[in-house]
């Protein structure tokens, strides 16, 4: 199958996207959308409407809402919808219950979603396949409600994965987290320190683990000497790490 020419595909309704700083709802119309969701399945001539990063509807006839809602409209015509983020086990039909699928287009979740032509989606997997082997023929890559992706190229000013490279090292001097963290029955001693650098006590055993260690937001990534890699969660004036809850002794 050659490449379709797709550069003019609803571009006023991109560029509307793209300006929007008042959080309308953005509501993509008349499309198959094979949401993943196993109460909800395949939807026909249907539409899928989020706000921002939230998908708040899925289904035919939310179009007759568009305009009283200032909605930014996106004609699908001819083409299908299918989660941008997949849930393999789900697909394997290895989920017992509903509530423990992820990635569905269901209502409520997180605006992560592909539109690529119907002859190319026959299901999610094939769909998923065009976006990463032929994204010149994806119509819209959305992520987090914000697009990807647009008729085949990207998208002006799109967010880009950091540089894949173990980062150097920081000076965290005067940083809350520095110190050392103890769990509860003190077991575990993991003593962050200011050049990047941690050093692990466990069951009174000195130098357990040492390594690297970078701190991003709440998310602690470790990198130990011998070569493999951790992580803990800052909660509060917690450290979780392992199955283990820590607090700065």
């Amino acid at each position: 199958m050659g490449i379709t020419d797709t550069t003019s595909w609803n571009a006023e309704a991109l560029a509307e996207i793209l300006a929007d700083d008042r959080g309308r709802p953005v509501l993509f119309t008349n499309a198959r959308i094979l949401t993943m969701d196993p109460l909800i399945g395949t939807l026909t001539g249907a539409d899928l409407l989020f706000v921002g990063s939230l998908l708040v509807g899925v289904g035919p006839g939310i179009i007759t809402a568009a305009a009283d809602d200032g909605a930014i409209v996106v004609d699908c015509t001819g083409l299908t919808i299918t989660p941008a983020v997949v849930d393999t086990i789900a697909l394997a039909d290895g989920r017992a219950h509903r509530s423990a699928y992820v990635a569905t287009l269901a209502p409520g979740n997180t605006t992560d979603f592909a539109v690529v032509p119907d002859a190319l989606a026959t299901d999610v997997a094939s769909a998923v396949a065009v976006v990463m082997t032929s994204p010149e023929q994806v119509r819209a890559l959305v992520a987090a409600g914000r697009p990807v992706l647009w008729a085949g190229t990207d998208v002006p000013g799109r967010v880009t994965a950091a540089e894949a490279r173990i980062p150097a090292a920081g000076d965290l001097t005067g940083s809350p987290r520095v110190g050392v963290w103890i769990d509860r029955n003190d077991f575990l001693r993991q003593e962050l320190t200011a050049d990047g650098r941690y050093d692990e006590t466990r069951g009174g055993h000195p130098h357990a683990y040492q390594g690297r260690y970078w701190i991003d937001g709440d998310r602690v990534d470790y990198l130990d000497d011998l070569g493999f890699w951790a992580y803990g969660e800052f909660r509060g004036d917690e450290l979780h790490h392992a199955g283990y809850v820590m607090k700065l002794g």
